[in-house]
């Protein structure tokens, strides 16, 4: 066996590695595009089938999108991304693949054009892996999806990934992907990524185009991405973001992304005065405190800021009836097909928005002008507001799903301002859990490089790929 043999990686070690380091590998020849690819097909053939993260996996077009990056790795000239296999949640349009968005209604017919994100995914010369799981319409936070299967958290099994891009996140935490993008309208990719303990992005509102992204509410969509590292966000985000003229909430900046130049002798990190008065599980309070004495000398001079005047209950149930009343529209067909009807409580919480009125709607939309002017009132006073990314930890599948899941990241959905989340430990079950960082709108590359050096200092991030789920019976 020749030296450059011998330094090939096994499918093993490249499922631990993350973008930055499958790109390093890449380049400096320890493994191919093709054998990459053949380390997550081979995973998702593997391990899917009681994960559940998939819907739409094609090996054969998997592989011919392998040795094209491969050629021009050899050729050149190569993209920013070539050869990174992407996971991709199933309401975002890839061509040729239908959007089923967690609905039957939709197999039968494939997307004619990519959406925007996955147009300059491919441009960079990512490889797109395959279609993850999600709740019904993207309206839920566990992944229960009642036609294609309960996503199982990659830690116990027993427990749900989080949602509703649960499919993307258990995907990253399992070695099945290295970084998967979902969709946040109000937490929907932070909420699984606490849960199953990976990083989370959701940028400032338009800083990514949503255009081709199946709409649960316009105002509040986002473009999100899951990896396992701060720094795999970064490049995904670079990536990502840009002005596109045919989405009429993309950001067109006159600047470039702010770069990072917070010094922590200069920061000014906010606080709650009180988590357990906002819902808070004493379980993730205990390991939230315990995450913020280690971090005493990355998080600057730390205020108690009042949010007393911030139901949050309230406002996540604002959010979530935007969500409703719009879903009505956009479901309108799906609702209709007594061929693939949908499940009761999809129904249900639709037929909620139905019953009303244009007024109940006209309240929860200026809740949306309250979120703005609290935001702004918060970063006046700090440059980063730090809480839980969840009240509490992943709970049983058969369980009923906590109505607070998304009240800690309502806030940043609802003021269209970038947050991210990374592990910040574990709970007593064992489960892991996140802490949540929130920036002014435009401070996303700053607020990435605050959580790297606070996920560097609290060496919370377990080690990828967690261990494969058992054999279960489907709930």
């Amino acid at each position: 066996m020749g030296a450059a043999e011998e330094k090939l990686l096994d499918s093993a070690a490249l499922r631990r590695g993350g973008v930055w380091q499958c790109l390093h590998w890449l380049a400096s020849g320890r493994t191919t595009a093709e054998a990459l690819a053949e380390a997550y097909l081979g995973a998702i053939e593997r391990l899917d089938p009681q994960l559940r993260a998939f819907v739409d996996v094609r090996p054969d077009i998997v592989r011919d999108q392998a040795a094209s990056a491969q050629r021009r790795r050899r050729e050149g000239p190569i993209g920013r991304l070539d050869g990174i296999p992407v996971a991709v949640k199933d309401n975002f349009d890839v061509a040729g693949y239908p959007t089923r968005a967690g609905l039957p209604s939709r197999g039968s017919v494939n997307a004619r054009h990519d959406a925007h994100a996955i147009a300059r995914l491919r441009a960079a010369g990512a490889i797109i892996l395959g279609k993850t799981n999600l709740d019904e319409g993207a309206l839920g936070a566990a992944t229960r999806n009642p036609h294609f299967g309960t996503t199982r958290n990659p830690f116990d099994p027993e427990c749900v990934a989080g949602g509703s891009s649960g499919g993307s996140a258990a995907a990253v935490a399992a070695g099945l992907a290295p970084v998967a993008l979902g969709s946040d309208t109000l937490g929907s990719v932070r909420i699984p990524a606490s849960y199953c303990g990976v990083f989370a992005l959701k940028p400032t509102h338009g800083e990514i185009s949503v255009r081709g992204l199946v709409p649960a509410a316009r105002r509040l969509d986002a473009v999100g991405i899951l990896g396992r590292s701060v720094g795999d966000l970064v490049v995904m985000l670079q990536v990502l973001a840009g002005y596109d003229a045919d989405d009429p909430r993309s950001r067109r900046r006159r600047v470039a992304l702010q770069p990072p130049d917070w010094s922590p002798t200069q920061l000014r990190c906010g606080v709650l005065p009180d988590l357990a008065g906002a819902g808070v599980d004493a379980g993730v309070i205990a390991v939230f405190e315990a995450a913020l004495a280690k971090l005493e000398h990355q998080l600057g001079d730390r205020q108690v800021l009042d949010f007393s005047d911030w139901p949050w209950p309230r406002m996540r149930r604002a959010g979530l009836l935007l969500m409703e009343a719009e879903m009505r529209s956009t479901f309108a067909a799906d609702l209709g097909d007594a061929g693939h009807p949908v499940s009761a409580e999809f129904r249900r919480m639709l037929d909620f928005a139905a019953g009303k009125s244009a007024a109940d709607y006209v309240v929860a939309d200026r809740m949306l002008d309250f979120a703005v002017l609290k935001a702004r009132r918060v970063f006046s006073r700090v440059d980063v507001l730090v809480l839980p990314t969840t009240p509490q930890g992943a709970f049983p599948v058969d369980a009923p799903a906590p109505a607070s899941q998304a009240d800690l990241t309502a806030f940043a959905s609802l003021s269209a301002c970038p947050a991210v989340s990374i592990p910040m430990g574990t709970l007593p079950n064992g489960l892991p859990i996140g802490m949540q960082f929130v920036g002014r709108p435009g401070s996303d590359l700053r607020l990435l490089e605050l959580a790297e050096v606070c996920a560097a200092a609290l060496d919370g991030a377990p080690a990828y790929p967690v261990g494969s789920p058992a054999p279960v019976t489907e709930a």
